[in-house]
């Protein structure tokens, strides 16, 4: 007898476009310019935190919010960045940012409830979304200032409206939004009373005049947003799924609730690390060092495609750059993306995998500059050869 159907939340989701890309890549060895990973080394500082941690025998359970030391770094790092105060009894800790997220929308949505997003979105969302039941309302967001429709966004909320996702520095565009635009959004959440998860998973990586600004610090967002964050992206550990939620004693309780019955807590001796790099970064330079190297990838990264004949779109935050791909011969970015791999030896993300309906999305191809010198030169020894693809 055959066995049982998955449940129904679990039937349509199929494989991970980071993971079918990134496997094609693999079998055809391709330069992987897709999944966003640093293919360089951790700075020594966190690794050597991280040794020291696991020689110390800090290696049994922690606290299911996490370990207090860390939630003091990740408190004080938010006030010495954004001038507001956190109550470290407000930080929990996850296994990445990916865990906070899931665990926000399980702790928030009843089956029914809307949960407003941004398009295009990272491809958790919706899934995360789908698992409690609720009904993704999507909003675009239009190339290539991608800007919304302030008219669009008020008419998405209703009476059924129960949080709203936003990411910035966002994946996979690089905007940043702007306060204006956080406060447009504050403001209709106040209204009709919802409550926002702010994925900024990217706040410190900003390029040029642009300033990361936390939703939960515009006017009246402070109790009704969660804050979600990691280590991955800044610290180059994107392994080690250090995240972090901050939000208020309410929506705390909530988020715990959840938490404690799918992770219960994570890795002792790198929340050590994280804390100690907290520590670190801001007396070292670390940040501003991250910021200017990763200004210069991502001119390497945009002189590389553009001497290729590809036109990148502007990214003032987040480690990638969106190519337009409107001249090649193939019915979509999918289709242009594995030709990539397996034509040119080059491995992207088509765009499209972020819309709620694929046909939708512009003709863009997503490279992420998150590589090593090495890597970038031999893309773009492969990338002479894109005339292959039509």
């Amino acid at each position: 007898m055959p066995a049982r159907l998955p449940a129904r939340r679990v039937a349509g989701l199929g494989t991970s476009i980071f993971t079918e890309m990134s496997r094609l890549a693999v079998e055809h060895g391709a330069i992987n310019l897709g999944q966003g990973f640093p293919d360089f080394p951790a700075p020594a500082f966190i690794k050597e935190a991280a040794a020291r941690a696991v020689a110390a025998n800090k290696n049994q359970y922690a606290p299911a919010p996490g370990i207090l030391r860390l939630r003091e770094e990740i408190a004080a790092h938010f006030q010495r960045r954004h001038g507001r105060a956190v109550d470290p009894g407000c930080v929990t800790i996850t296994a990445g940012a990916t865990e906070a997220l899931c665990d926000a929308v399980l702790a928030l949505v009843d089956p029914g409830d809307e949960v407003i997003v941004f398009e295009p979105f990272y491809d958790a969302y919706v899934p995360d979304i789908q698992f409690a039941g609720g009904v993704p309302r999507v909003v675009k967001l239009r190339p290539p200032d991608w800007r919304f429709d302030e008219g669009e966004l008020a008419a998405a909320f209703g009476p059924r409206t129960r949080a709203l996702i936003v990411n910035t520095p966002h994946n996979p565009t690089g905007k940043v939004f702007s306060a204006r635009e956080l406060d447009v959004i504050a403001q209709l959440c106040v209204q009709h009373d919802v409550v926002a998860l702010a994925d900024e998973v990217y706040s410190e990586i900003t390029y040029d005049d642009a300033k990361h600004v936390p939703l939960a610090t515009r006017e009246g967002m402070w109790d009704r947003t969660f804050t979600i964050d990691s280590i991955g992206k800044t610290f180059s550990v994107t392994g080690w799924k250090i995240g972090w939620a901050i939000a208020s004693p309410p929506l705390t309780a909530a988020f715990r609730g959840v938490h404690q019955f799918v992770t219960f807590c994570n890795s002792t001796p790198l929340q050590e690390a994280a804390a100690d790099a907290l520590a670190d970064a801001p007396l070292n330079g670390y940040y501003d060092e991250l910021r200017a190297t990763y200004a210069q990838r991502r001119g390497r990264l945009q002189g590389i495609l553009e001497d290729a004949g590809l036109q990148t779109l502007p990214a003032a935050g987040s480690y990638f750059l969106l190519a337009d791909i409107a001249r090649f011969r193939v019915p979509d970015d999918a289709t242009f993306c594995r030709r990539l791999i397996t034509d040119v030896g080059v491995a992207a993300i088509p765009p499209s995998a972020f819309y709620a309906d694929p046909t939708t999305a512009p003709r863009l191809a997503r490279f992420c500059f998150a590589k090593s010198e090495e890597t970038l030169r031999a893309a773009a020894e492969r990338l002479v050869s894109l005339a292959k693809i039509g």
